[in-house]
């Protein structure tokens, strides 16, 4: 979903040239469709064999995909991928600032996010240091609650239109989950980060918008 969002709005309303990328051949071809006559590219590759330079580097909703043993390299990569000055890179993701939080919970694990891990902010803190400035670190954890509560309306008002494709299981699959998620953010056990990293400190500093 963010690759054909995201790409589809920045290119539409900032006028920059975008390359956006997947292992997901699906994903690629709908990204392709939605951003047809827009500066767009996409890459079909494991994210780890990109060798292109850019201006900014954005990642949203994939770092939880990871794995914390592979921080260090998503990293680097990031780091080799970006221009030297000024360049900036944008994670987004979700998070935990409690050591005592598990990274994942059974029930997502295997039924939503198979290997899916949520990372710990020390975490993260230890696979940047010496090699990245912390510019900004956001956190709208509340906020995704009520996004979560949007998607459970929806998903209750689509699915009389799809329910004759999917067993009940999944029916009840999905609003389990849903509301496992509501309430991990509700109860800000689960936070949502947005973190701008620089690889040596922006000239005059970030401009944070709130």
């Amino acid at each position: 979903m963010w690759l054909r969002t995201l790409t589809y709005y920045l290119a539409k309303n900032y006028k920059v040239e975008v390359v956006g990328n997947s292992v997901s051949k699906e994903k690629i071809a709908y990204a392709k469709k939605l951003t047809q006559g827009l500066p767009c590219k996409f890459l079909l590759c494991d994210y780890r064999d990109i060798k292109e330079t850019f201006d900014r580097v954005v990642s949203v909703g994939m770092f939880e995909h990871v794995g914390k043993n592979n921080y260090k390299e998503f990293f680097e990569v990031c780091n080799r991928c970006l221009k030297d000055e000024d360049g900036t890179l944008l994670l987004h993701c979700i998070g935990v600032a409690h050591k005592t939080m598990p990274g994942y919970d059974q029930y997502s694990h295997k039924y939503i996010f198979p290997n899916g891990y949520i990372p710990y902010y020390l975490d993260i803190c230890r696979a940047i240091e010496g090699s990245w400035i912390i510019e900004d670190w956001h956190n709208f954890g509340f906020d995704y609650y009520k996004t979560l509560v949007a998607w459970e309306k929806n998903f209750d008002e689509k699915w009389p239109s799809i329910k004759d494709l999917h067993e009940p299981k999944f029916h009840l699959m999905w609003k389990t989950y849903l509301q496992l998620a509501q309430a991990t953010f509700f109860t800000r056990s689960f936070q949502l980060w947005q973190i701008v990293l620089s690889k040596d400190g922006l000239k005059g500093g970030y401009k944070s918008i709130r």
